[in-house]
């Protein structure tokens, strides 16, 4: 992949002379879904598959930005006394919104750049390809030009450009995982606090199947924004009748106990799954360090339960490919991951099933939806890096 980023450089820019190649990679969320903006726990994992960018500093304030995923699209040129978002920016919008916050964190960036992208992940899928690009963008900073900054930090930046720039009220959880990435892990995130711990993923004869729906969403006019406000109403409901700064820090029982203090039924179903998710995702990382997969499993198909029904996020694309999932033997578990509405689901197949999996999903799902699905077996790799 270096050489050919590199070759499509050099064509597009005239020469690749000081370009340099960087990584970062998509990510899958296991377990825990809607709950990183409502102070609970996830358990996403980096991808081998990702975003891959050749750029070099510029002598001048222009920016250069190419994509060989938008080839049509041509150079889009900017400059760093024009980083303000627009319509017409596109998908520049994402590298334009880091630049942007670095300056808001006081990194004035010296030099402008040119930027070449190659992504492998599936545009609109919900495996992260706006955050990877995010944490690929403040990794080329840094690289570029020695501002001081951890991985974490990256996290933090991308954050904060989604939510200021882009306009996305985005949780933590897509450039954590992304930028801490680690090889065979999955994270165990609290993201109340940032807390974390590495919990290795050992599957033993089985592997983690990505399917996508192929029904694009955009994350700003899904309906993600709303499920965001109506937990952020029922937690200042809540907070009238019992001590907390997050719907994370109730279990099930509390929740219960106090759950008539939120007025209106939809907002307290979704108060109910940014509690019970959280749970689960405990429990679920509990028992994987146990060796029980089958527990694990249950509980993934218990949160897609919990998406369909009390957090109305999944549709009819997602919940037949769970559905579907969810008949045959071998699978261990399923649901949808990402904001939903859209996207993907991930599964975790005995790898005597991967093939029938596929084959018996693939063809439910067309004969359904009227359009095919995509299958990805992935791996669990590393964070950003230098390639």
């Amino acid at each position: 992949m270096k050489d050919t980023v590199l070759r499509k450089f050099q064509e597009v820019f005239g020469d690749a002379d000081g370009a340099k190649v960087f990584f970062a990679p998509g990510r899958v969320n296991l377990i825990g879904e809607h709950t990183d903006y409502n102070g609970g726990h996830v358990f996403p994992c980096a991808l081998t598959i990702g975003t891959y960018g050749a750029a070099r500093r510029r002598m001048d304030n222009k920016l250069r930005f190419y994509s060989m995923n938008f080839d049509g699209l041509g150079i889009t040129e900017s400059s760093l006394e024009d980083l303000t978002p627009s319509k017409e920016a596109g998908w520049t919008n994402y590298p334009k919104g880091v630049m942007w916050a670095f300056e808001q964190k006081g990194m004035k960036i010296p030099a402008g750049m040119d930027l070449l992208l190659n992504g492998n992940i599936p545009n609109g899928s919900g495996l992260s390809s706006s955050a990877s690009v995010e944490v690929l963008t403040g990794y080329i900073l840094r690289a570029l030009f020695g501002f001081e900054v951890s991985n974490q930090d990256l996290a933090l930046i991308g954050q904060f450009s989604e939510n200021n720039f882009n306009k996305v009220n985005c949780g933590i959880m897509d450039q954590f995982a992304i930028a801490m990435g680690k090889k065979d892990n999955a994270i165990f995130l609290d993201t109340a606090d940032l807390s974390y711990e590495y919990a290795p993923i050992a599957l033993k004869g089985a592997k983690i199947v990505i399917a996508c729906s192929n029904k694009k969403r955009g994350l700003g006019d899904s309906k993600y924004n709303e499920r965001r406000s109506e937990c952020e109403t029922a937690l200042e409901e809540l907070q009238g009748k019992i001590d907390i700064r997050t719907l994370g820090e109730l279990d099930e029982e509390a929740f219960e106990e106090y759950k008539a203090a939120v007025g209106d039924e939809v907002r307290r179903k979704r108060a109910k799954h940014a509690v019970y998710e959280n749970q689960r995702t405990i429990r679920a990382v509990e028992a994987l360090k146990a060796g029980d997969l089958e527990q694990f499993g249950q509980l993934m198909n218990a949160s897609h339960v919990s998406l369909r029904d009390d957090y109305e996020v999944t549709g009819v694309e997602l919940d037949t490919l769970v559905e579907e999932a969810w008949k045959i033997e071998g699978v261990i578990g399923s649901r949808m991951t990402g904001a939903g509405f859209g996207g993907c689901t991930v599964s975790i197949v005995k790898d005597d099933a991967i093939d029938r999996f596929i084959e018996q999903v693939g063809k439910a799902y067309r004969a359904k939806i009227g359009y095919a699905a995509d299958f990805y077996v992935v791996e669990i790799g590393d964070g950003p890096r230098e390639v």
